[in-house]
């Protein structure tokens, strides 16, 4: 118990000796990497795995920590074939760009926080195999976009004057409704149509770097 308080004690003394100065980056690269867990529209649940989400950004931060940036952005969702009947390989691409706007502030020179929306439009492109019974395989491939918005939250740890490492949790909203037919289905099973018309949307977390192209520090 003794250690564990000396340690507090010791970690807020070293946080409050670096807060002396606050640094404040201008110009940053991110790179975001994140595992994606899809949470509405029931068979986009079902049946649709996240492996990643990607996104990488320029972003310019005001001094009065009001920050914008503009990047790209990729996920990745395959199609769990043990959670269908029919056999299906494949998946559903996504690619982007995006407006981004938030709010940074550094806590003395190695901590910050980093919370913001992002806005974009999305190209969302599904390639799959599906093999029917007693039929010859199939490719099946369509695509369509839409607006999209993902609200993200970063803890940030600069490693040096140049370079820091982030926590990222986030919430993305893709818009678009999911149905079994979709991924080369012969039908949408026992789902109801109120189910089907739920957007889908998925929830994140992951690791993500920055490179500080300019920086200032105010005392």
């Amino acid at each position: 118990m003794k250690r564990g308080l000396l340690l507090l004690i010791f970690v807020i003394a070293s946080f409050a000796g670096r807060a002396q100065g606050e640094y404040q980056p201008k110009y940053t690269w991110n790179l975001e990497l994140g595992l994606p867990v899809a949470t509405s529209n029931q068979p986009f649940r079902d049946i649709m795995q996240g492996l990643v989400t990607v996104n990488t950004y320029q972003q310019y931060s005001f001094p009065f920590h009001l920050n914008v940036g503009l990047g790209l952005k990729y996920s990745y969702f395959n199609v769990n074939e043990f959670a269908i009947s029919q056999p299906v390989f494949g998946g559903l691409h996504t690619g982007g760009t995006f407006a981004k706007v938030g709010w940074d502030k550094f806590y003395g020179q190695s901590f910050a926080v980093d919370f913001g929306v992002k806005i974009g439009y999305a190209e969302h492109f599904v390639n799959t195999v599906v093999q029917p019974s007693n039929e010859p395989e199939f490719r099946y491939n369509t695509r369509y976009s839409n607006v999209f918005v993902e609200p993200v939250f970063s803890l940030i740890l600069k490693a040096d004057e140049r370079n820091s490492y982030r926590f990222n949790v986030g919430y993305t909203f893709y818009g678009f409704p999911y149905e079994p037919v979709d991924i080369g289905l012969s039908s949408n099973g026992d789902y109801l149509p109120d189910v089907l018309d739920n957007s889908t949307q998925y929830f994140f977390v992951g690791f993500g770097y920055s490179f500080y192209f300019g920086e200032k520090v105010s005392e």
